[in-house]
């Protein structure tokens, strides 16, 4: 089961809806300055004041509460809100950093549209939920992998479902703690090994398990730009093979467990294998951010931070080079 933010506020919208109850659905549509959410994030609040998501970092959420229980979007067709656009409205609601945030507001009170996304999201599947402002409708519609957030003013399409693709070579305690968090972190998870005694024990719900060979799961996964590559098995007749065919992918982020002298001696091998200088560049090893980390939990909170690291360096080089293409 998809465990994002995005599940979690869709899951609660539901729930609300099948019990008879209104909800107001706020999509960031727009940010500027130091706002805390990026455009996509949700929230959604109960017609009691009950919330489940955010759209910045707790005071605009008070204050939507407030809206709310005073009936201000009830039945009202969807549309924008905006905080932090003056110096007034700033100290109001406490965005003295001058952040601005651009919401769109929809009061809804039908269950079914919003039960099909939960119920692709829970297939591990992509949709797309579009909502024209000017006719006040909204639709759904199959997305594809290259299909992102989007708002021109006039409709927002948000993509529901995984973003990002993980996949892990092993599986030990340390990939089912890195799992669970990467479920977290709208990933759709996928574990590779093929030693029984790890498959028959290997209980995360919401990933996928196979027993392929590595390299053979490498040629079939086809990494892209939106897929990250951990080695974690320890076992260099495991990971050998697959790091060798990752490097040569587009994958954003490639990985791989050990000590820097583990990680020297898979280099050479890797260099016997063929991979040139800027492929071996590409590898991070040993994997995750150096914070001191000992147990497999903590190690496994350095792995996934170095890959929210990855992640945004490499969405803000790509916002860079739109807004220079643009």
């Amino acid at each position: 089961m998809d465990r994002s933010t995005d599940s979690e506020v869709v899951r609660a919208a539901v729930d609300w809806l099948e019990e008879g109850a209104a909800v107001i659905l706020l999509t960031v549509a727009r940010t500027w300055g130091s706002a805390p959410r990026r455009p996509g994030a949700l929230m959604v609040i109960h017609q009691d004041g009950r919330f489940v998501g955010s759209v910045s970092g707790g005071c605009v959420e008070d204050d939507l509460v407030q809206r709310t229980l005073r009936g201000e979007f009830e039945q009202q067709p969807p549309g924008l809100v905006e905080y932090g656009v003056n110096t007034s409205t700033a100290a109001r609601i406490g965005l003295p950093c001058g952040g601005r945030l651009q919401l769109v507001v929809e009061y809804i009170d039908a269950a079914p549209p919003l039960r099909r996304v939960l119920d692709s999201m829970d297939a591990r599947q992509r949709i797309s939920r579009r909502i024209c402002l000017n006719t006040g409708e909204s639709s759904l519609h199959d997305a594809a992998a290259s299909d992102d957030f989007e708002f021109d003013d006039d409709n927002l399409v948000k993509v529901f479902g995984p973003g990002w693709r993980l996949l892990i070579i092993g599986a030990g305690e340390l990939t089912r703690r890195v799992a669970q968090l990467a479920l977290t972190l709208d990933y759709a998870v996928t574990i590779c090994d093929s030693r029984p005694e790890y498959a028959s024990g290997w209980e995360v719900d919401g990933t996928e398990f196979t027993t392929m060979s590595p390299a053979e799961l490498i040629a079939e996964f086809a990494p892209d730009t939106h897929c990250a590559v951990l080695a974690l098995a320890h076992a260099p007749v495991l990971e050998d093979s697959a790091l060798d065919a990752a490097l040569k992918t587009d994958a954003f982020y490639i990985g791989a467990l050990g000590s820097r002298k583990n990680q020297h001696a898979r280099i050479g091998r890797l260099q016997k294998l063929g991979l040139n200088g800027s492929q071996l560049a590409r590898l991070h090893g040993p994997v995750g951010l150096d914070i001191g980390s000992h147990t497999p939990a903590e190690i496994a909170i350095a792995i996934t931070a170095d890959l929210i690291q990855a992640r945004n360096q490499r969405n803000q080089q790509l916002t860079r080079g739109e807004a220079q293409h643009g």
